[in-house]
């Protein structure tokens, strides 16, 4: 396995302005983007890295020079230089829309279909992610990856590594230091192990602009998450280190206002939404039937072994191709996006212009973290969602816009860069 580290340049000069910066190489980090990338290097100070990679533009390499120190060589890669923008650089968004209404609009609402010129940059941006990764996994580094370039490429290094179209460009966010985390298998297969972890940098979550927000959980650890039994809709309840999950998430979150708040109906959810909203007097608990675990039907309480014993194959075929897999007397996963999505835009259009808390389970948030990706439910596998962990999720329009993925995944309050937590049975 090949893991990547992928990292945004600190806060530059431009960035303070407001300005588009693209391939230009004038803006240089400011007081608050050095100390952001010495917070990162704190961050990751015990991290080993086989290899660092940055793009060559100043701001990006200063901050690969503060994380590593004079630790380790950096390459250089033109291919991780930011998105080209020609005839932007230097303008603020008010003045592309006086000057480029037509292009600036297409920039905001459909991105991928901007044409400057006779040249399209996110669809130039996407061969050049498609590049960087064809050279860097083609290098058996064995070991850890640091990556550290700007807003646009990381999007779309992400992307690309899991198969994302260039329509959802706008989907992901990337702030000023942000640590991202991409696992690629022996066969190149990405999983997204978390996204955008900002903590470090003194922002628990990523700030919000506008719109409404939703802070999807995990529940804790169950001791059938623990001993990989499948559990699916049995009603097994938190264990001690589920408890302490919890009891982490909540002191994690209690800073940030939540005006309401959802949960699947079973106790290990409930009870990991109960904690956090200790912090949050006055703020009831809807419990949402459709946000329950995916149904295991025959599978559920017994152990993998058990599980191909009595349904040769099914388990290898639920590893491999998870959107073919029927769960016998159970669910398939197409059945759980059937459910799970009108109720979780029946909780945003809820809480619209408002920040809700919902906590529910494995598969129901990769599921939704999915679909806000445009991804289908063949990327299953592709998404990590710990014990625990908070992932945000951003409707800069409201509920009926494009959304956004701020963060996924954070776990770094529970101990470490790396998700520590059970990778156990659903």
């Amino acid at each position: 396995m090949t893991r990547v580290v992928l990292v945004r340049h600190g806060q530059s000069t431009w960035n303070a302005q407001g300005w588009v910066q693209g391939r230009s190489d004038i803006s240089v980090l400011t007081q608050t983007g050095e100390e952001q990338a010495e917070a990162t290097a704190k961050f990751l100070k015990d991290v080993s890295f086989a290899a660092v990679y940055a793009s060559p533009l100043q701001r990006a390499r200063r901050t690969a020079e503060i994380i590593v120190g004079n630790h380790q060589a950096i390459a250089f890669e033109p291919d991780l230089m930011e998105i080209n923008l020609p005839g932007w650089e230097g303008l603020d968004h008010k003045q592309l829309a006086e000057r480029f209404p037509v292009e600036h609009h297409l920039w905001q609402e459909a991105p991928e279909q901007l044409d400057i010129d006779g040249f399209k940059p996110i669809v130039d941006l996407w061969e050049q992610a498609r590049r960087f990764w064809g050279r860097c996994l083609a290098t058996d580094h064995q070991g850890c990856v640091l990556v550290v370039a700007h807003n646009a490429i990381n999007k779309a290094l992400i992307a690309t590594a899991l198969g994302m179209p260039e329509s959802r460009y706008g989907s992901l966010l990337q702030s000023n230091c942000g640590v991202s985390v991409l696992n690629f298998d022996a066969t190149g297969f990405a999983t997204l192990e978390s996204l955008n972890l900002t903590a470090h940098t003194g922002k628990p979550i990523p700030a919000q602009k506008s719109g409404t927000r939703l802070l999807l959980v995990r529940h804790g650890e169950t001791d059938w998450n623990r001993m990989e039994r499948f559990q699916g809709q049995i009603d097994v309840p938190l264990n001690s280190q589920g408890e302490k999950q919890a009891a982490c998430a909540a002191e994690f979150l209690k800073e940030i206002p939540i005006d309401q708040a959802f949960s699947s109906h079973l106790l290990r959810p409930k009870v990991t939404a109960e904690k956090i909203l200790a912090f949050h007097p006055g703020v009831a608990l809807e419990l949402v039937p459709d946000l329950q675990e995916i149904s295991h039907g025959q599978w559920e309480g017994k152990f993998k072994e058990q599980i191909e014993a009595e349904f040769p194959g099914q388990i290898a075929q639920w590893q491999a191709k998870p959107a073919s897999i029927q769960m016998p007397d159970g669910e398939n996963l197409q059945q759980v996006w059937d459910r799970v999505l009108p109720a979780w835009q029946q909780i945003a259009e809820s809480v619209d212009g408002k920040t809700g808390l919902v906590v529910a389970h494995d598969a129901v948030n990769k599921t939704i973290v999915a679909s806000v990706l445009g991804c289908t439910p063949g990327d299953f596998w592709r998404f990590k969602q710990g014990n625990g962990s908070v992932t945000v999720i951003d409707y800069p329009k409201g509920p009926q816009g494009l959304p956004q993925l701020s963060a996924a995944n954070i776990t770094s309050f529970l101990g470490g860069v790396f998700d520590c937590t059970a990778a156990g049975a659903l």
